[in-house]
């Protein structure tokens, strides 16, 4: 008979607060020291954990390679300590914007599924992983959680005369998200068409170096082939031209609500609500589920015309907060705190996901 095992929670060293607030909500967290001697990372677990449910409260910050490789440690320690499962709480996924290939270099998110499988990990959870085919490279259940609904409850709540919004896309890749947010809202949406940062230089890396011989066709593979004048090898398709920065829609006399699921570069933030603001909105709110807030965020923030930026507490920013009063905080623990009871109850997910559409 599967009897259910002992919950044990953990946590690491990249987000205590969010950490306390789980525990608030289920049970005091277990003894567990992570720290550095001689830089290396150790790892020491004062509880029994043999045959336990373990939850690991871990999530990406400025320092994702500390917190990955604290995780991993973590996991490798309750695998040799004879856990039955292994379960990671990780609000915010390092290298998950490294989700695709480039150039000559890797899908880094897939490496770091691949490092956390090998280390023990047997249940994922997470929230808004910033491309929803990184499910598909952890061979395990993936437990992929929106924090929409309570993006949506703060719009509802916080914000007068919500009514007289409409959500904004900042670039044609984000419409679904914001035509999903706009059905539940019964608002309009605008989308932001266009680029008005400098191309990105490209260092050659041997693409455009052509072929160093030309191969002739012979008499045969000219036969019933249609072929171009004058080519010694294949065409080259012309480059795209970034139009100016536009808005598609109307934004004249109205709140302005941006819609992310991460803000990292804020720069580009900044620019679109420049051109919201030439284009007649008269406030603008930038709302995302990971607020990163790489660098001088802070700053740029409070020099833009954005009037508020909204952020769950995936990722600590406690610091940018005291730097700039614009930055305002949506708890999530709730959320994660309920996935975590229902999974080591055994209880189905699926509530918890419930009016959640693939747009969203």
């Amino acid at each position: 008979m599967n009897t259910k095992a002992e919950m044990i929670l953990l946590a690491g060293n990249s987000h205590p607060e969010l950490a306390e607030l789980i525990a608030n909500r289920i049970k005091p967290l277990a003894d567990c020291r992570i720290y550095k001697r001689s830089e290396e990372t150790k790892v020491e677990i004062g509880d029994s954990i043999r045959g336990k449910d373990v939850f690991i409260i871990q999530t990406g910050s400025k320092e994702p390679n500390d917190n990955i490789m604290e995780l991993l440690i973590m996991c490798y320690a309750c695998k040799t300590s004879c856990a039955r499962n292994i379960i990671c709480v990780i609000p915010y996924l390092p290298y998950s914007k490294q989700s695709k290939m480039k150039k000559r270099g890797c899908i880094v998110s897939k490496l770091v599924a691949k490092m956390l499988t090998k280390a023990g990990m047997t249940h994922l959870i997470t929230m808004d992983l910033h491309q929803k085919e990184i499910q598909g490279f952890f061979d395990m259940p993936v437990d992929n959680l929106r924090a929409a609904p309570f993006l949506i409850n703060y719009i509802e709540h916080k914000i007068p005369d919500y009514r007289n919004a409409v959500i904004i896309a900042r670039n044609p890749s984000q419409a679904k998200r914001a035509t999903a947010i706009a059905e539940r809202l019964r608002l309009g949406i605008a989308v932001i068409h266009g680029e008005s940062e400098k191309e990105r230089e490209s260092e050659p890396d041997g693409r455009t170096s052509p072929p160093s011989t030309v191969l002739k066709p012979t008499m045969e593979s000219r036969k019933s082939v249609f072929q171009l004048p004058n080519l010694a090898f294949p065409p080259r398709v012309n480059p795209k031209e970034k139009l100016p920065m536009d808005v598609v829609g109307d934004v004249s006399g109205k709140i302005a609500i941006i819609v992310e699921d991460m803000i990292d570069d804020v720069e580009a933030f900044a620019r679109a609500s420049d051109v919201l603001r030439e284009r007649g909105a008269y406030k603008i709110y930038v709302m995302a589920t990971h607020g990163l807030l790489s660098s001088d965020a802070p700053r740029i923030i409070d020099g833009s015309n954005i009037d508020e930026v909204v952020v769950t507490n995936t990722v600590p920013h406690e610091v940018q907060k005291i730097q700039c009063h614009k930055i305002k905080t949506v708890d999530i623990s709730l959320l994660l705190s309920e996935a975590i009871r229902r999974i080591h109850n055994q209880e189905s997910m699926s509530y918890l996901f419930r009016d959640i559409t693939a747009e969203d």
